[in-house]
């Protein structure tokens, strides 16, 4: 096994004159074995507003059936650091580690995201100026999850400074930014490489403060790059407005390839209104801009992590139509299971996770719920695995087309996959499927090294002249 773990994938920069055309993609990552890898998944709270949080085996199965295969937790630094009258918890620790092990063992890689939550005594002006030490203290926590998960090959990387916010300061954004927080990005990124320096590093740029945004948008630009290694561009988009999805993400693609960094957005997935589950009309609303912006993370290749993986116990009044809520699950409990199927159908669309070779590009197409997806093949690189979610949007079962070499069909009256087409030499049985996970998994492709199209699409395959005469 290599040591190297994970490592960025950001081709020489494309320009993104319009998402609609099939550009190769320059997002995503490598892992150990050089596979493309296109992260997506939850963010994992382990705290809400009515206590702590905590997932069982069958929960992290539930996110794996859904296409995770990586979980943001998110820590509160009032359990890990020193602020205020905070104290560092060795039991919020050991959950933590529970957390990664479960992700483990379904399959999941966990990124830890640091929020200020239940440190009574931070202050954002405190940490950009370093006043009280602050920026040691800050350290300090994170050094409590470095030491711990600095040999655990489970733990992509750290979300470094969630949502860092400017409130009363007189600096202006770009000031800020530019004079404070990408200094303190550097100087987190080289206290933490002694530990682990194959692990990645997610930054994101000021939350900007109520009735600020860019293209109604609440994050504020980075104009500058950040001299380290292992960078990932981790910007949020919470975005109802259907005509600003596509202008934020070329923004975000800009400020990537300034970064030379590839990009993961952190979190994405504008807040339910709770009446939105009794109302078909407000839940076309949300599937109408939940479609475009999943959409366009297809055709960028980008990962997406979305918030959250939470049930209803608990809700906030932030929107102007009263309680809201990130869950994607409504029941009145923690652990959810009653889904919000209006958001998880889109979230949990097919796409390819890992792949053996290269990922050209891919979309899901929701209309004729179709997946296409254009790989560069190369077996060397072991296994790969398409995300198929048969159980949600091929209930009439599917076919998988690979080229001109392999046609295979999923009944649903039958386990397993059936052969409809193979070329001479071609071996069928490489090509599985794991019903438990939802997947596609590939052993080895039919043709090695070169440019190969698959498609998934519903029904059982039956060529075009039969069809006509039958």
């Amino acid at each position: 096994m290599k040591h190297k773990i994970f490592k960025i994938c950001f081709i020489v920069p494309l320009l993104f004159s319009c998402l609609s055309h099939a550009a190769d993609i320059k997002h995503g990552l490598r892992d150990s074995d050089g596979r493309h890898m296109i992260p997506r998944g939850f963010v994992v709270n382990t705290n809400d507003a009515a206590g702590p949080v905590d997932f069982n085996e069958e929960d992290y199965i539930r996110m794996v059936r859904m296409g995770a295969n990586v979980q943001v937790v998110r820590l509160e630094l009032g359990r890990l650091s020193t602020f205020g009258s905070s104290e560092f918890q060795p039991e919020y620790l050991e959950r933590l580690k529970r957390a990664v092990r479960l992700g483990r063992e379904a399959g999941i890689k966990t990124v830890f995201k640091l929020t200020v939550y239940g440190a009574g005594g931070f202050s954002w002006p405190d940490l950009y100026f370093n006043k009280n030490n602050a920026q040691q203290t800050y350290i300090a926590a994170w050094r409590h999850i470095w030491h711990a998960f600095k040999d655990n090959n489970a733990v992509l990387g750290y979300d470094l400074v969630n949502e860092p916010r400017k409130q009363e300061l007189p600096q202006s954004y770009d000031e800020l930014t530019s004079d404070y927080l990408i200094p303190l990005y550097e100087k987190l990124i080289d206290e933490a490489i002694p530990y682990s320096d194959n692990k990645l590093f997610l930054i994101q740029t000021i939350f900007m403060n109520k009735g600020e945004a860019i293209n109604k948008n609440q994050y504020a630009e980075i104009k500058q790059k950040i001299n380290r290694k292992n960078i990932v561009f981790a910007p949020h988009i919470y975005q109802e407005y259907i005509d600003y999805i596509e202008p934020t993400m070329a923004r975000f693609d800009k400020e990537s390839e300034l970064l030379k960094a590839p990009i993961l957005i952190g979190e994405w997935g504008f807040p339910t209104l709770l009446t939105t589950d009794k109302s078909v009309k407000e839940q076309l609303h949300y599937i109408d801009f939940y479609i475009r912006t999943a959409e366009i993370f297809d055709q960028m290749g980008v990962g997406s992590i979305k918030a959250w993986f939470l049930g209803n116990r608990s809700y906030q009044n932030f929107l102007p139509g009263g309680k809201s809520t990130w869950a994607i699950f409504s029941d009145k409990q923690a652990q959810g299971t009653v889904e919000r199927k209006y958001i998880t159908d889109i979230i949990a669309r097919p796409y390819p996770q890992y792949i053996a070779g290269d990922i050209k590009n891919f979309m899901f197409h929701f209309a004729t719920r179709t997946l296409d997806l254009n790989i560069k093949t190369d077996n060397s690189k072991g296994i790969s695995k398409i995300f198929v979610a048969a159980d949600r949007h091929y209930p009439d079962g599917f076919s998988v087309l690979i080229g001109d070499d392999l046609i295979l069909t999923k009944s649903p009256m039958a386990t397993g996959l059936r052969v409809y087409q193979s070329k001479a030499n071609t071996d069928p049985s490489n090509i599985i499927w794991d019903e438990d996970r939802q997947q596609l998994v590939v052993l080895a492709w039919p043709t090695d090294k070169e440019v190969v199209n698959v498609t998934v699409q519903p029904g059982i395959y039956k060529r075009p002249d039969l069809a006509a005469k039958n």
